[in-house]
């Protein structure tokens, strides 16, 4: 309809310039144009000026318009408009048709697959009426660009990525020295990159080559249950406790349950059931479980298949957590003797990923050590100097002022959290918080609180604990996997008997539990990130009532405090820290080795030599070379390459001249034939920016006739300029006698024929 209308393909007046053909001058047709305007003006007044039937505020000027524009769009035709329009050489260009054969294409939708409806597309008139105009190549694509000499049989829908970006790099290199006039990609848009890099985009601007774009497959997938993502640490201590939050997609389940399943090889970790949201929705929930023994593990979420789902592959995802052994080492300074003391050591003594070495001050001048390596450590005190504090990861302090710390102290404390990245917990007591001053002193920014401007905070007398929204959600107080009990389980715990007034929650500190008393309600257990650290306000000195007033054998005292300290030290890492892009490498070998490396002071060290020894399959080896990243000083990477599918684990060393800046390791995983399940819907977004950045169009399987007639009009390869007129337009012809039809019918309607 569009060209009959208008004799050309959109593509024309998309690319083409109005230009006008005659060679009389512009000014004049300006100068006509007015003066039409002007004459019927005055013609008009003169015959109706009288005349009743036209007086209306508007009727005249109505009247005036539709004569005015029917003579101006007169005049413009004499002057000959056309469209100036590149169009490409016919036989001196090459028009080349990409065809996606990742394995998303063999989804079938109503019985027939992608695939299948590209092999019908691809047997129109259209591609040989552009194969007797231009040289056409077929090209099959997954991660990689292969040629298809003959026919498209060979296409099998079986490539295990989609790589649109490198594709299109592949191409442009691959025709450098040949004339492209257009590109046709036939895919559903599912790029497991999910996005097209712009240095595609501009290697054919460059050289000013369109992309169409023919989208296949529905939007959404009838039927489907999806993991959309996991979240989850990738990096913990053995045996603690962590949640993942994963997210869960349907469309055609609305309001169904199934199963979600936690499992580390044949062991299950964790299940929860789940009730999928309205037609369409992602829901989003969380999952807490026990990690084990210390390795590489690659834990695999799963939601059990639902009666007619198409598509089960995409309803498992694999994380990998890098679980260490430990152990890592907290330093525990108590002012006096007091239960709490004996029962977080108790509490303690089977957790193999924690160590606790402590201080107990039982005189004046008098401390009593435990867990120390050998008699030497600790025998002066609290560490003054930051390679004796810094050997640890974790700190707390109990029932002690401050002006017990030395200043040079204090600051050694503050660069244990801000610089070491260590973990500090302060407990509620007599001599702590506000009643230790602790409000004045250097470490007062450190703390997740602002304390109360008064002494006499400390109290004993009952309060019963319960958790806030913000701490029903966290793995420190996660007692029980279920929410519901887990909350209801910190309701029914045993009243403490003493506690100190925390004052109030710093922003963006995260208040995690409460006490109630009195009537009053105050903060109990407070966090926040701080520098590379943390720290933490747990404001009382009595949880050991916990495990005494609960039955024997009862977990729920030795688990809060598990955790809180895996909390505690859980991130706190060595001069080398070490990190992957990704844990699990799906249908991609890439992998970007990060390392953050620290001197002994932990100030970032710009000038160390960090290399990687990675161990891979089947005897694999490799040694890489990280370099600096430009601008962040300590920060060093590498760019390598998985090249089989496998578990890989990379040893990393830094070296400072001849010191020794720390050793780490971490593990990772290719996946190959994982990415090509997920988002399988078409990638309708993806595929029409691609094109519209191209100069191109998106089109639908049964406009492929129209994109025939479009590709010529292109400046790309070897094109001429033409001029297409457009006097003769069937449009303007309706548009002259709808504007005389409309002046007649007013004129009828007000009775002034």
């Amino acid at each position: 309809m569009f060209e009959w209308l208008f004799k050309y393909p959109p593509a024309v007046f998309l690319h083409g310039q109005l230009v006008l053909r005659s060679a009389w001058p512009r000014w004049l047709l300006v100068s006509g144009v007015i003066s039409i305007a002007l004459a019927l003006a005055v013609a008009l007044r003169g015959r109706h000026a009288s005349d009743t039937r036209v007086a209306g505020r508007w009727r005249l000027p109505l009247i005036w318009l539709a004569q005015w524009t029917m003579g101006a769009l007169i005049m413009l035709l004499l002057w000959r408009p056309a469209i100036a329009v590149s169009e490409l050489v016919p036989q001196a260009n090459i028009i080349a048709v990409l065809i996606d054969d990742s394995r998303s294409m063999g989804i079938p939708e109503h019985g027939v697959t992608r695939m299948q409806q590209v092999a019908q597309a691809l047997q129109g008139d259209w591609l040989t009426r552009l194969g007797h105009t231009f040289q056409t190549r077929l090209y099959r694509f997954d991660s990689s660009l292969v040629r298809l000499e003959g026919s498209a049989a060979a296409l099998t829908a079986t490539g295990p990525a989609t790589h649109i970006s490198a594709v299109l790099n592949e191409f442009a290199s691959d025709t450098a020295a040949v004339p492209v006039g257009a590109v046709v990609l036939l895919s559903d848009g599912g790029d497991n990159t999910g996005r097209i890099d712009r240095n595609a985009i501009e290697a054919l601007r460059q050289r000013r080559i369109p992309v169409h774009t023919v989208g296949f497959g529905a939007a959404q997938v009838p039927q489907d249950v999806e993991i959309q993502s996991v979240a989850l640490t990738s990096r913990a201590l053995a045996h603690s406790r962590v949640t993942a939050v994963v997210e869960v997609s349907q469309s055609g389940f609305a309001n169904r349950r199934t199963n979600l399943t936690v499992r580390d090889g044949a062991k299950l970790l964790a299940t929860r059931e789940l009730v999928l949201g309205a037609d369409g929705a992602t829901i989003s929930t969380d999952v807490t479980f026990d990690l084990p023994d210390a390795g590489p593990r690659v834990l695999r979420f799963q939601v059990a298949p639902l009666p007619g789902e198409g598509n089960t592959r995409n309803n498992e995802l694999a994380r990998l957590v890098n679980v260490e052994a430990g152990p890592r080492r907290i330093l525990y300074l108590e002012g006096e003797p007091r239960w709490e003391y004996k029962f977080i050591r108790r509490a303690e003594d089977d957790d193999t990923a924690v160590q606790l070495v402590s201080m107990l001050r039982i005189s004046e001048n008098k401390l009593y050590r435990q867990g120390v390596k050998d008699s030497l450590e600790l025998a002066q005190g609290f560490p003054t100097k930051p390679e004796d504090l810094f050997g640890f990861d974790g700190l707390i302090v109990g029932s002690v002022d401050a002006g017990y710390f030395s200043p040079a102290q204090q600051t050694l404390m503050r660069e244990f959290v801000d610089r070491r990245g260590g973990g500090l917990l302060l407990l509620g007591g007599r001599q702590s918080l506000s009643d230790g001053v602790w409000g004045g002193s250097q470490l007062n920014e450190l703390l997740p609180v602002n304390l109360p401007l008064m002494s006499g905070t400390f109290h004993r007398e009952p309060a019963t604990v319960s958790l806030t929204s913000t701490g029903a959600d966290s793995a420190i107080t996660r007692l029980v996997d279920d929410r519901a009990a887990n909350l209801a389980l910190w309701n029914r715990l045993p009243y403490l008997m003493d506690f100190q007034d925390p004052g109030t929650v710093k922003p963006g500190a995260s208040e995690l539990a409460q006490m109630h008393f009195s009537g009053r309600t105050m903060p109990l257990l407070v966090t926040q990130n701080y520098g590379r650290g943390r720290t933490a306000v747990l404001a009382t000195g009595g949880t050991w009532r916990w495990q005494m007033s609960l039955p024997l054998g009862d977990p729920t005292h030795s688990v809060f405090w598990h955790q809180l300290l895996h909390w505690l030290v859980s991130d706190t890492r060595g001069q080398l820290a070490t990190q992957v892009s990704a844990g699990i490498l799906q249908d991609d070998g890439h992998v970007q080795l990060l390392a953050d490396v620290r001197d002994r002071n932990y100030l970032p060290a710009a000038d160390a030599v960090i290399n990687a020894h990675v161990i891979g399959p089947d005897r694999l080896q490799a040694d890489v070379s990280l370099g600096a990243v430009p601008g962040i000083p300590g920060r060093y990477q590498a760019d390598w390459t998985a090249p089989v599918v496998g578990m890989y684990v990379a040893d990393l060393t830094a070296h400072e001249g001849t010191l020794s800046a720390g050793h780490d390791t971490i593990a990772f995983e290719r996946e190959d034939g994982v990415a090509e399940n997920f988002h399988t819907g078409q990638n309708v977004a993806l595929l029409k920016s691609l094109a519209a950045d191209t100069g191109g169009r998106y089109w639908l399987p049964d406009e492929l006739e129209g994109l025939a007639r479009a590709i010529p009009f292109s400046n790309a390869g070897v094109s001429v300029q033409r001029y297409q007129d457009l006097w003769n337009m069937p449009a303007l012809f309706l548009l002259l006698v709808a504007l005389r039809t409309f002046e007649w019918l007013l004129r009828r309607r007000w009775g002034v024929v």
